[in-house]
């Protein structure tokens, strides 16, 4: 990987970090399940009018919109809304790369190596070290949802593998499309027909204009602008190269949250979270064996945030 696609990189584990930010700007007005159908929408719209449907079966297009955009952010907001600390949820959401290893052997029946299993079992243990944690603290159904949401993201990785799409940036925005309505159906009837709409309608008000800034962060800045390098740069190289840069993901999200929210996360969180990165890291690594020509194969892995 060339100097200059190792700072595109960078960058978007930088944009991808500050989502987490963006994320509770927003939950600080809307209601989870609103604020996350309102992200979708603002992007699912002009697809719908400008952007060509890719070529791949519909129900792996449902699949990968249901699992990485309906259900990841489903249970994200509501972990974060629930009490979920910023940084915290963007290093726990990383248990989605153990997830999908175990996910494509169980439904894929892909071959685990031995490297794989070993950092299945470490990511596991971390995860169990933070469960423990946060529920000594009386916070564990947090920590549970945002397992569940890391879950959601790895049924999302396979319906994006099995769609084997040759064009991954619209296969992408096209998975904008699927959470909607199904997310909008789920905000009324568990918050309430009005209750988001109310806080549309007041967001020129008290802390609404930073939700408006964090809805537009995470649409320009966490999904077009940082999807989009790291779609260019798995065009470019192996996922197996591209993809451990995610990993330092939350090591931005918990730097972020305590210089702006000053959270300060426990110390058997921190080493929990330390060993969950070490065993994804772990299942992700492959030969990188450059290719001879640039492909246009989606990711096995991630589209942030």
């Amino acid at each position: 990987m060339t100097s200059r696609d190792r700072l595109l990189a960078l960058t978007v584990v930088v944009l991808w970090g500050l989502n987490f930010l963006a994320i509770r700007a927003g939950l600080d007005h809307f209601p989870p399940f609103f604020f996350a159908a309102l992200r979708f929408s603002v992007i699912a719209i002009p697809v719908l009018l400008f952007v060509p449907r890719p070529q791949v079966p519909v129900k792996w297009l449902l699949l990968y919109g249901f699992g990485f955009g309906f259900g990841q952010f489903a249970f994200l907001f509501w972990a974060m809304d629930a009490g979920m600390p910023t940084g915290l949820a963007s290093l726990v959401l990383q248990s989605s790369a153990p997830f999908t290893v175990v996910l494509g052997a169980i439904l894929l029946r892909e071959r685990l190596r031995a490297t794989q299993v070993c950092g299945l079992l470490v990511a596991m243990s971390g995860m169990v070290l933070i469960g423990w944690d946060r529920a000594h603290n009386a916070a564990l159904l947090p920590v549970v949802l945002t397992l569940l949401a890391g879950l959601s993201w790895a049924l999302g990785n396979l319906g994006n593998r099995k769609a084997a799409s040759d064009q991954p940036m619209r296969l992408m925005l096209w998975m904008c499309v699927v959470p909607p309505l199904p997310m909008l159906a789920v905000s009324f009837a568990v918050e309430g027909p009005s209750a988001g709409w109310d806080a549309l309608a007041s967001s020129l008000d008290g802390n609404g204009p930073s939700a408006l800034l964090g809805l537009s962060y995470l649409v320009i800045f966490g999904t077009l602008a940082g999807s989009g390098l790291w779609t260019a740069l798995l065009s470019r190289y192996p996922a197996g190269m591209v993809a451990p840069f995610s990993l330092l993901v939350p090591v931005v999200g918990i730097s972020a949250s305590w210089l702006v929210l000053h959270e300060e996360p426990s110390v058997l969180s921190l080493i929990g979270g330390v060993i969950v990165i070490a065993g994804a890291a772990a299942t992700q690594r492959v030969r990188a064996v450059r290719p001879t020509k640039p492909t246009n194969s989606p990711s096995p892995t991630r589209v942030g945030a």
